[in-house]
């Protein structure tokens, strides 16, 4: 680890790293005490199981290793994980970077009903096993998928065993753990509760799918316990994880919030899950470090100064560097993270992990709870009960995509207070079916909006980044500007009401439209400006429609 940091604002590095030392900051967080953060020890005194989990895993690879050979021995072709947020960007990174050979792991985290439908058209009903991933085992997006493919598994086998294409991953007693075994699960791992859905990568819900994948988990957990060896030691300055918490705590509390990644395209998929853990943790209590994730890399001139970039580079990729250089001479802030191979992720699980902790300890919150993510689940819980109740959906004003409107919306920009540090970041909230097509669109219009706001800008696909950037979004200061896209699927598909039966009364189009308008009263009711274009059927079209306007 290397970094440039301007002068203007090292001393307050160093006077945290100094407070950090004389608390005894490290040290007290090794021994689970919750007074780091708050008197109360309210979902702290059992989120901290992620501290040990690397070595409690160690111990399990057997298991692991024998349930992926039974696996591959049975011939399946293909893993699905069904989940969202903690439980799906773990297993997303070890499928796009370590994963190898058969069977193919890959990640079902949106309702879309055009993804659901093309991972059944694509996949092999008698040789697919299913993933069922959920902390609490009664998230509605894991359910709902778990109930769609039960019942497509069931219809192609006749019924017969289609419990045995099933794994389950939740904590004890949930209804998850229920529902694995009344329909007979191939498998069951009950993980650690003491351990929050971002903070677990290193724990069943990461290493479950890691081995089904082919990825050596044994070497990964090696290089999470030499980091983790790391983070124990007592002075700050040699101490990974209580540095880096510390210079993006402290930058953040000066106005260079906007943690910027710009990484290795290889190691791409990590930084969807620094920004779950980071934007999860840290945006609440009116204050947040916003991760910027995936933003195309542009000269020095169109970046603010309420950035910070941290740079993740895997040895011999050298693609970045003068880009970054250029960044750094020009005053910006550069953390620079160099991983000599794909398996030191293992190491970045852990060390952002601390980061992330001592950085709440910084900014004076409370980094392992997520108080305004329910807001919008209770407000799409609402809509989708008047649906059942009257047959329709409420009303609410969409826009076709304007580039007038767009441009009228975004004049809204850093007037929020005096410092200019209001409203100083857009947000594309993309209720779409996530296809190449639609992620270039996406990619070119942020990049134009950066370009001509200075504005950090970020991108997510709901209902995904609901469970990520969505707490950040409502917790932080009021800084963002929300941009939503909506779409109509070519095709729906039902929701099972019970896995098993064919009753439904709802669909994933019904869903995700009810998602997509409970974030937004959700937003409204917490002051945030957001404005909603309805894209129709041809989303990548019509966004780069928008774009053309705009230029």
């Amino acid at each position: 680890m290397s970094h440039h940091i301007p002068d203007e604002y090292q001393a307050a590095v160093d006077a945290a790293l100094e407070q950090i030392a004389v608390e005894r900051i490290v040290p007290r967080i090794w021994a689970h005490d919750h007074t780091v953060w708050q008197q109360d020890p309210a979902e702290i005194a059992n989120r901290l199981g992620w501290l040990h989990i690397a070595k409690e895993m160690a111990e399990q690879c057997p298991r692991l290793d024998d349930l992926a050979g039974r696996v591959r021995a049975d011939g399946y072709s293909d893993v699905l994980l069904l989940g969202m947020g903690g439980s799906s960007l773990a297993p997303e990174v070890f499928s796009q970077v370590l994963a190898s050979g058969t069977p193919r792991l890959a990640v079902l985290d949106s309702t879309d009903p055009g993804t659901v439908l093309a991972h059944a058209g694509r996949l092999d009903p008698a040789r697919t096993l299913f993933i069922v991933s959920s902390k609490s085992g009664s998230t509605v997006e894991t359910l709902s998928f778990f109930k769609f493919f039960y019942n497509w598994s069931a219809q192609a086998s006749g019924g017969r065993e289609t419990g045995r294409h099933f794994v389950a991953i939740t904590d004890p007693g949930s209804k998850l753990q229920a529902l694995a075994e009344r329909f007979a699960f191939r498998a069951t791992f009950l993980n650690d509760p003491n351990i929050g859905g971002r903070y677990s990568a290193l724990s069943y819900f990461g290493l479950v799918p890691a081995a089904l994948a082919g990825v050596d988990v044994e070497k990964l957990l090696e290089r999470a316990l030499a980091m983790a060896k790391k983070c124990r030691l007592d002075k700050p300055g040699e101490n990974d994880g209580a540095w880096l918490g510390a210079v993006l705590g402290e930058l953040g509390r000066a106005g260079r919030d906007k943690a910027t990644l710009i990484i290795s395209p290889q190691l791409a998929s990590f930084g969807d899950w620094v920004e779950q853990l980071v934007a999860e943790s840290t945006g609440k209590d009116g204050r947040g470090i916003l991760p910027v994730v995936g933003e195309p890399i542009g000269s020095p001139r169109v970046y603010g100064n309420d950035r910070a970039f941290v740079y993740l580079r895997l040895a011999g990729d050298d693609r970045f560097d003068a880009a970054v250089q250029a960044l750094q001479d020009t005053g910006h802030p550069v953390i620079r993270l160099r991983l000599s191979d794909p398996y030191d992720l293992g190491g970045q699980f852990f060390l952002w992990e601390m980061a992330t902790a001592i950085a709440g300890y910084r900014l004076g919150i409370h980094p392992f709870n997520q108080p305004d993510v329910e807001a919008a689940k209770e407000m799409a819980r609402q809509t989708i009960a008047d649906y059942r109740e009257t047959g329709q959906l409420p009303q609410d004003r969409a826009l076709p995509p304007s580039a007038t409107a767009l441009t009228a919306f975004l004049a809204q920009a850093r007037l929020g207070d005096p410092s200019g540090r209001g409203r100083s970041y857009v947000a594309l909230q993309a209720y779409v079916q996530p296809t190449p097509e639609t992620d270039a669109a996406l990619q070119a219009l942020r990049a134009c909006l950066r370009d001509r706001y200075k504005l950090a800008t970020t991108v997510g696909y709901g209902p995904r980044f609901l469970h990520s950037t969505g707490q950040l979004h409502k917790g932080d200061g009021g800084n963002g500007l929300f941009a939503q896209f909506t779409s109509d699927p070519l095709h729906d598909a039902a929701i099972p009401d019970e896995a098993g039966q064919a009753a439904a009364g709802v669909t994933f189009g019904l869903l995700k439209t009810a998602q997509a308008l409970g974030d937004k009263r959700a937003l409204e009711k917490g002051g945030r400006p957001v404005i909603r274009f309805h894209l129709g059927s041809d989303p990548a079209g019509r966004l780069n429609h928008l774009l053309q306007s705009l230029q």
